[in-house]
């Protein structure tokens, strides 16, 4: 479902959509600030949640990838546990890439298993438990910053610096699952990802708001060797922000003769597949996709289709390992 367009309006210019619909939005809110005062699990280990304030996609996966890879190269074991959207599976199980796929655990859950085990759960006490006993030193929550079931001792806020926090309002008046104060007073470091001009726009926009400390970052190419120069592409993505993807890819020197944006985490069907497949032969184009879009992929499409992988690259990662420090990990 695409976002209705004044969810993106500053917070200045919100619109009379987002003021209507106030009632609502502060109901919502009553809602997790209720929840939210439950108690949950403490673990015995250090619980890291990755996660956002925003609805939606905001380059979480590539956040819990890159502190996974730091954290792994302080000789920590890291094991992350995810609630496995779109995944059939109610867990606590391991995530094994050989016995699952995406039906079964979530696209999510089956990229990030590349790099450390992952767990899915829909309870995620059980799955922090689970973690604990396989031998985790610290443990990644990836999402989870609205669901009390489990104590974090840490929160990384996740924000798309172009977009920001939309036009500041609770569902169903803006995009965000709680008002900013509100979550970032949970928070210990706010990401913020995006490009220089994407940074500098968040920064005049929200950075009155974000007392906590701030780290940026950028998603970037990870060099495979491919030469995307002059490739003529159709090319296809079900994440939070396809044009994203879309505009690295012609970042890169790809011609889009054609792209196509799903809903994030849509099904990859035989039958939408085909399709894509005859239009990129009439247009002579090679069929293209994001790292989590390929694991959702039908089996006969998986050496048909080119995947760009993209790698989180953190400007100044020392609050980052501040917080490492404070947990005792370093």
């Amino acid at each position: 479902m695409t976002p209705p367009a004044f969810w993106s309006r500053p917070p200045s210019a919100a619109g009379w959509q987002a003021l209507l619909l106030q009632p609502l939005a502060a109901i919502y809110a009553r809602g997790t600030a209720r929840r939210l005062r439950q108690t949950g699990y403490k673990a015995s280990v250090p619980v890291i949640c990755v996660g956002n304030i925003n609805a939606g996609g905001t380059g979480k996966t590539p956040t819990v990838i890159a502190l996974v890879q730091k954290l792994q190269a302080m000789g920590k074991i890291v094991h992350v546990v995810s609630r496995g959207y779109g995944g059939k599976l109610a867990g606590p199980v391991q995530v094994d890439p050989h016995d699952h796929c995406a039906d079964d655990v979530g696209d999510e859950p089956l990229l990030i298993c590349a790099f450390a085990p992952a767990w899915i759960a829909k309870d995620r006490a059980l799955g922090v438990q689970a973690a604990e006993a396989a031998g985790a030193d610290v443990i990644l929550l990836d999402d989870g910053m609205q669901n009390p079931s489990v104590v974090k001792d840490a929160t990384f806020v996740v924000v798309d610096a172009h977009r920001g926090f939309g036009n500041g309002h609770v569902l169903p008046a803006g995009p965000l699952r709680e008002p900013v104060t509100t979550g970032l007073a949970r928070g210990d470091v706010v990401i913020s990802i995006g490009d220089k001009k994407a940074q500098e726009k968040f920064k005049s926009t929200w950075g009155g708001f974000v007392s906590l400390p701030q780290v940026t970052a950028a998603l970037s190419p990870l060099e495979t060797g491919m030469d995307w120069n002059g490739l003529r592409t159709l090319a296809f993505a079900g994440i939070g922000h396809p044009e994203k993807f879309f505009a690295t890819l012609k970042g890169m020197g790809a011609i889009l003769i054609r792209t196509e944006a799903l809903r994030d985490h849509q099904p990859l069907s035989l039958a939408l597949m085909k399709r894509l497949e005859i239009e990129a032969t009439t247009f002579d184009a090679q069929l293209v996709t994001t790292e989590k879009d390929a694991v959702r992929l039908p089996r006969a499409f998986q050496m048909k289709v080119l995947t760009l992988p993209v790698r989180l690259e953190i400007d100044d990662d020392g609050p980052i390992f501040e917080t490492f420090k404070r947990l005792g990990l370093t």
